[in-house]
């Protein structure tokens, strides 16, 4: 899966960002606003928004590698990779409606933490963070 680079989420050109419910800030690095976009996992994204009907919030989408490190994520974590999301929970949505939704629109790592639920579209797994 290719993907495209950007130093900082701000050098996306105009009309290069086609996913409607989510701006590039949403899903670039927290570290330092770089993002790697890839397409089949902002696709499912979307779709996951239209799929449950509400607004939801990205608190982790890509990863710069020192920033993974700083954070404490996987060696080999999926949001480096521009292929994962961690979606906060929010008032009146539950960690299986999240989960049931996430997998009904084509994610296939789906982790699931107490305040939010990792999904990816890396190899086929689930856990319990």
């Amino acid at each position: 899966m290719m993907g495209r680079y950007y130093d900082h989420y701000s050098e996306i050109p105009a009309g290069h960002w086609p996913w409607r419910h989510f701006r590039p800030a949403e899903i670039a690095c927290r570290g330092d606003g770089a993002i790697l976009v890839q397409d089949e996992a902002m696709h499912r994204l979307e779709a996951l928004r239209e799929r449950l009907g509400q607004p939801l919030v990205v608190a982790s989408g890509y990863r710069s590698p020192w920033y993974n490190r700083k954070v404490g994520g996987a060696e080999r974590s999926q949001h480096m990779a521009g292929k994962a999301f961690d979606i906060s929970l929010r008032d009146g949505l539950t960690i299986e409606d999240l989960v049931g939704a996430a997998k009904a629109v084509g994610f296939t790592g789906i982790g699931r933490y107490r305040t939010f639920v990792h999904v990816d579209v890396g190899p086929a797994r689930e856990w319990v963070g």
